[in-house]
């Protein structure tokens, strides 16, 4: 996907690129990747993969962790290390909790999120696909992306309280017809007022916690440490970099687990909750920003500035999506740029403002300076007088 695909509500589409022309993110399926990974795993010989176990008790300190399979008997696992990588309700980070010094919270948004289809159109793709297409709509939106057969998933984000008002089938249609009326047709009248029923709006949450790690047995990645909302697209990005950033920090320390892990805690704490809090301000600009002359102003001269100057000035989605730029840097970076471009455009505002004034006056006036020429002030007979004047106080005294 090259950009954001705008629609309005006249259904006039515009493009915001995310890029330059080369620049593209990916959109994959989970349930694809998940199987690819496990391919990968099975390439070693030295990894072993159980399915159907349920952690029930979990012990860093002794690096012992108790399973539960399909006999219903618990199992004493011991190890040398343990991951926890099991999602946003993590087991192993719930045993973490109970430890003295660890930091923890959570924090569920006030909107949900439902998920409708838009089906091929005579075998194609019913709308452009390599673009993320946005209804922007200030307090909600709905997105589409789409999928490899064809279809796109489109995933609606709104307060609860606004999804609790569509009781029906009509009230549904009224609504679309009001706010994404050129989804109707994609989406079609029936499978819409029908699929909108099929499941509850789901919950959205935001999770940060600290440490990751408890001394040299236990250490948490992914979602499991950083549960973040969706609107940055960097979830899986930032559970991916954890595994890279681990296995650095492994090459450096020579696979000593008492100085990798601490290291790993320093290092990705600060940018795990950067890309918690730009998430959620994501959100605000995929909803509601996109829709101002102000943010598409601030975007052309932040494209403008990185193509004159592009290591100096770099726009904070291309920081985040294609650079290795720690997510707490570009943040901080990101706030410096904005300062520099405001204060330009501060400065640039009051050259024009003074030149609108003397324009102004030269219209009204032949000579607008001829009053300010008469003053007495003006001329070397000013000055003299002037310089005299010293003279004469001087020897007064």
């Amino acid at each position: 996907m090259r950009g954001r695909m705008i629609h309005n509500l006249s259904g006039k589409k515009s493009v915001l690129p995310y890029g330059t022309n080369s620049q593209y993110i990916l959109s994959i399926s989970r349930k694809n990747l998940n199987k690819d990974l496990l391919t990968a795993v099975e390439t070693y010989p030295n990894a072993k993969v159980h399915f159907g176990q349920r952690l029930v008790k979990c012990n860093p300190e002794e690096g012992r962790i108790t399973v539960v399979g399909s006999n219903k008997i618990p199992k004493d696992v011991t190890c040398d290390l343990i991951i926890g990588c099991d999602g946003a309700h993590s087991a192993v980070r719930t045993h973490l909790m109970k430890k003295p010094r660890f930091d923890y919270s959570q924090r569920y948004i006030p909107h949900g999120y439902m998920e409708l289809t838009i089906p091929p159109r005579n075998g194609a793709y019913a709308m452009e696909p390599n673009y993320l297409h946005i209804w922007p709509r200030h307090t909600f939106m709905m997105i589409a992306l789409a999928n490899m057969e064809k279809s796109f998933t489109c995933t609606l984000f709104m307060p609860f309280e606004e999804f609790e008002k569509l009781r029906t089938s009509s009230d549904v249609l009224n609504f679309f017809k009001e706010y994404f009326p050129d989804s109707i047709p994609l989406i079609g009248e029936q499978a819409l007022g029908e699929d909108f029923f099929l499941l509850p709006a789901q919950p959205l949450i935001s999770i940060k916690c600290s440490s990751f790690h408890l001394k040299s047995r236990c250490v948490l990645m992914g979602d499991a440490a950083h549960a973040i909302v969706p609107f940055f697209g960097q979830g899986m990005n930032a559970g991916f970099e954890d595994c890279l950033v681990f296995d650095e920090l492994m090459d450096k320390f020579n696979n000593d687990f008492s100085l990798c892990l601490p290291e790993f805690s320093r290092f990705r704490i600060p940018d795990s909750h950067a890309i918690s809090d730009l998430s959620l301000y994501n959100y605000i600009e995929m909803r509601s920003h996109v829709n101002s002359w102000q943010f598409l102003l601030q975007t052309s001269i932040e494209r403008f500035l990185h193509a004159l100057m592009p290591s100096t000035f770099i726009p904070l989605y291309t920081m985040v999506t294609f650079s290795r730029i720690r997510y707490h840097e570009a943040v901080l970076r990101w706030h410096w740029q904005n300062k520099v471009i405001n204060r330009g455009l501060c400065v640039f505002g009051s050259l024009m403002a003074m030149g609108g004034v003397y324009l102004l006056v030269s219209y009204i006036s032949p000579r607008p300076l001829g009053y300010l020429r008469r003053l007495p002030w003006t001329g070397n007979r000013f000055f003299w007088n002037m310089g005299r004047i010293s003279l004469q106080t001087l020897r007064s005294h």
